[in-house]
């Protein structure tokens, strides 16, 4: 259930424009990041990449178990939700909260 809705709010930044897929497409975002979300399996030289982003942007870093599937996106290992209020309740649902 909690994944579902994950996925809708990230489906729901994605149809708005708000969301933007992969690390190199992050890295030329000049504009604010509220959320960086980022698959588990993502290699070594990437996850020193998303770091510096999380750095760069000072927005929650999450790592997801399955991220492709939840945005959509087969081989995606970067999402960046560059919407405040969708990122909030995306944490807000991995945090528990209704």
């Amino acid at each position: 259930m909690e994944e579902s809705k994950i996925a809708a709010y990230f489906g729901f930044a994605k149809r708005a424009g708000k969301l933007t897929l992969g690390v190199n497409a992050a890295e030329t975002l000049k504009k604010s990041v509220y959320l960086l979300a980022a698959d588990v399996r993502t290699e070594k030289n990437s996850r020193k990449i998303i770091e510096k982003l999380q750095s760069k942007f000072s927005c929650p870093l999450v790592y997801f178990e399955d991220l492709e599937k939840l945005v959509g996106r087969a081989g995606c290992r970067l999402a960046a939700v560059r919407e405040e209020n969708l990122a909030k309740a995306i944490l807000n649902k991995l945090a528990g909260e209704p």
